[in-house]
């Protein structure tokens, strides 16, 4: 039977109450007294030289306090890349200075280089629009190839587009080219990984506060990481004493990786507050989001996958290009490489991989983590490539695919791009995902559709990702600015209820329901008498945030760690009460006992207790029952699965119908069912719009086409099927005290390439022979195929 609590039980998510009744409180929500409002100059050329900023006539505008350039910021730091990469030849990576407001030059559309500081936003957009910039327009390079061969500098100083380029594993090269040159088959694709926009819910917003009695800033924001963000203002970019800056993100509505980093509108809003002496307020329109927030993806990757004459895989050899933008980001250098570069073995026991990625600057808007980071680039690269290797081979791409599997018995199993994967069984996730996505049943509704004049196809992948980043000295040695570990804080309070401070945040994923599952498990009460806290730098232990599907594997250990202290404390507590041996006090379901006794003490007497110590001995016990405890990983999880796509496609129109999906993942121990249900319904999503419709556009002019819903195609819910989900192929982590892998973006790193696979299986049962088409596969991109294969 389900349980209806703790760890397993599908527990409603607590914070669906006030977020379904409107009573959320996001960032917009807050005002304080005296609040003035920002808004941004922003340029309206891809890349242009400043002359000049006339600020005269917007400064005489109604309301109007304060207008600022990039002149104001010149002398501060700038916003740093977060991993530090070096290339094949051990250079470092060019790093350019990304100024808060931009100075000398503008490098992509909507770089801001003025902010108007007004009484109402209105009046502060209405003075920004009325700035006069006079801009020598310079050409534009979009194109990764044109800026590596010569194109026009993004940035002068370093003299080259080219950030890095990296190898990986370097050692490896000689032996994966010998391996390619010898194969019995070589099968070789190019593929692009389309530019995505994040599109959260909610839009950026920031509201800056200053005291000057104390010297104290507040900065309260849109950020999945608050601590993050408040070393990088503090140590980087404004200088702020770490002390004195104080980061709170409330709800946050939607992140998938855009809201981890730190952007110049932050600081902007804290400097202009202690200039001025009083709170300043920003909130982005949704224009602003399609021209600034970090967009995802964005790789050209060239594939060679060599396999003897049994099919067994013998080398992959991959050579990317991956767009920075105009900037870098904090995570930029880290997706395209040890994000990307380390799973490009996938589930398989390929002996030879070698990696080369080149990062490239051009005039677009950043590019950084998005829901899934570098993870779904690989694993779209490995499933295209594996289901053209079986359709040039006549084989069954299922069969392929299980041929190369690692093995159960084969764990620990070191790839041969330096990962360790600790447990799985790939075997196992493709029965389950053939058995619900009903394969038996294939053929018959396969001829049902070319009854109606379709063409149905099936697309069936398997995917491993790499989730929790760690350890924090491993990840160091890579290049990692920052430790990856995280923390909690458990507070026992008198009555024997709880506050759990944690370092990561919530931005959908039910925290605050999980993490109270887990400790109500472990203390055996009941999850309505725990209360989670984060997203405030000045009440929780210093944490890095969520992304990376790390939540649970990391900041849950971190709690877990600390609950068992708490427990250890309690049990001396609980043993001095009974007059017992510590070592003779059982503890469960809510209750310590004195082993082969009747004696026995409610958890709510022993909280009690620790704060009423009238005859504790203190030099055993002290008062009190508060623990804290930072978790720092031994290895990342490795959720893995399968997952089945199956499309029908008008071959007169191009238009795809994905009509079933089936997911089966590993995430090891799974705390609440009902979320993990949720997030993979949300990560199919999200990779059928890049699958089928998502595509960021700019112009050769670096003019951005896709900057609003008019332009941007969105899923939409007549656009997705019913998705079966099944997570009962379970192996547990063998490295966090959880045993979870982490669930947050496997639906999105497993969904295009099915959907991608289903389609080019379609088509080819209708006698159209098309290889490979693009993402997103548009109605207009599929029959431009079609017609080109006939």
């Amino acid at each position: 039977m389900p349980k209806d609590s703790g760890i397993g039980a599908s527990s409603k998510r607590r914070e669906d109450v006030r977020f379904l009744t409107g009573r959320g409180r996001y960032t917009d929500d807050f005002s304080a007294v005296g609040q003035v409002h920002a808004a941004f100059a922003r340029s309206s050329v891809a890349h242009g030289k400043i002359r000049s900023i006339d600020t005269t006539r917007a400064a005489a505008m109604p309301g109007v306090l304060a207008i600022f350039t990039g002149e104001d910021f010149k002398d501060v730091g700038g916003n740093p890349a977060g991993w530090y990469i070096e290339s094949r030849d051990g250079t470092p990576m060019k790093e350019p200075k990304r100024p808060v407001l931009a100075h000398g030059k503008v490098r992509h559309i909507g770089d801001a280089y003025a902010a108007v500081i007004a009484e109402t936003a209105a009046q502060a957009r209405d003075a920004a629009e009325a700035i006069e910039i006079d801009i020598e327009e310079l050409p534009a390079v979009v194109d990764m190839r044109k800026a590596l061969e010569g194109g026009p500098l993004v940035h002068d100083e370093i003299e080259t587009n080219q950030c890095f380029d990296w190898g990986w594993i370097e050692a490896n090269r000689e032996a994966t080219d010998a391996a390619i040159k010898s194969a019995a088959h070589v099968t070789k694709l190019e593929l692009v990984n389309n530019r995505l926009v994040p599109n959260a819910m909610e839009p950026r917003a920031s509201l800056g506060e200053y005291d000057p009695g104390t010297g104290d800033y507040k900065l309260t924001t849109t950020s999945q990481n608050p601590h993050l963000h408040r070393l990088l203002i503090s140590a980087f970019v404004l200088g702020i004493p770490e002390h004195k800056l104080t980061v709170i993100a409330p709800d946050v509505g939607g992140g998938f990786g855009s809201k981890i980093y730190h952007y110049g509108e932050e600081a902007l809003v804290l400097a202009a507050a202690k200039k001025l002496g009083c709170p300043v307020k920003w909130t982005a329109t949704r224009s602003e989001s399609f021209m600034t927030d970090a967009h995802g993806r964005d790789h050209v990757t060239k594939m060679e996958l060599a396999l003897d004459a049994d099919g067994k895989f013998l080398a992959i050899r991959t050579e990317t290009l991956a767009n920075v933008g105009a900037y870098l980001s904090n995570f930029s250098t880290a997706t395209p490489t040890f994000l990307h570069g380390t799973l490009m073995a996938g589930n398989y026991t390929v002996p030879n991989v070698y990696v080369n990625v080149k990062a490239v600057f051009t005039n677009t808007a950043p590019v950084d983590a998005y829901r899934g980071a570098g993870r779904p680039e690989a694993t779209y690269s490995i499933e295209r490539i594996i289901d053209k290797a079986a359709r040039e081979l006549g084989v069954d791409p299922i069969e392929l695919r299980r041929k190369n599997f690692v093995k159960p018995d084969m764990y620990p199993y070191t790839t041969p791009v330096g990962l360790v994967y600790d447990t799985g069984n790939y075997d196992a996730t493709m029965d389950k995902v053939l058995e619900i996505a009903d394969v038996s049943g294939f053929a018959a509704r396969r001829k049902e559709s070319e009854s109606r004049g379709k063409l149905r196809g099936m697309g069936v992948v398997s995917y491993i990702e790499a989730c929790g980043i760690a350890p924090s000295n491993l990840v160091g040695q890579l290049g990692s600015r920052v430790g990856l570990y995280d923390a909690a804080t458990v507070r026992v309070n008198a009555t024997g209820n709880l506050s759990v401070m944690v370092g990561a945040h919530s931005h959908g994923q039910g925290h605050e329901t999980a993490f109270a599952q887990v400790v109500a498990d472990m203390l055996g009460i009941g999850e309505d008498q725990i209360e989670v806290v984060h997203g405030d730098s000045s009440k929780i232990p210093f944490g890095m945030g969520t992304y990376g599907s790390r939540s649970l594997a990391v900041c849950g250990s971190a709690l877990v760690r600390a609950t068992e202290k708490v427990i250890a404390k309690a049990r001396k507590i609980a043993a001095h009460m009974m007059e017992a041996a510590e070592d003779d006090i059982s503890f469960e379901n809510g209750a310590f006992s004195v082993k082969g006794t009747d004696k026995k003490v409610a958890w709510g007497e022993v909280a009690l207790k620790a704060y009423i110590p009238h005859n504790f001995p203190l030099e055993n016990i002290e008062p009190g029952l508060e623990e804290t405890a930072f978790y720092d990983p031994a290895n990342f999880t490795y959720p893995a699965g399968a997952y089945a796509a199956e499309v029908e496609v008008d071959p007169d129109t191009g238009k795809v119908q994905v009509v079933a999906f089936a997911a089966a993942d590993d995430f090891g121990n799974v705390i609440n069912p009902m979320i993990v249900e949720g997030q993979v319904h949300g990560g199919v999503a999200q990779g059928i719009g890049q699958a089928l419709v998502e595509g960021c556009v700019y112009d050769a002019n670096g003019q951005l086409l896709s900057a609003s819903y008019m332009d941007y195609a969105m899923p939409r819910a007549d656009d997705l099927p019913m998705i079966h989900v099944d997570h009962s192929c379970q192996t547990p982590c063998t490295h966090n005290p959880l045993g979870v892998k982490g669930c947050g973006e496997a639906g999105a790193i497993g969904s295009p390439p099915a959907i991608v696979n289903a389609v080019i299986d379609a088509l080819n049962s209708g006698g159209i022979k098309v290889a490979h088409i693009d993402m997103p596969l548009t109605p207009g991109r599929v029959w431009q195929a079609i017609q080109a294969a006939r």
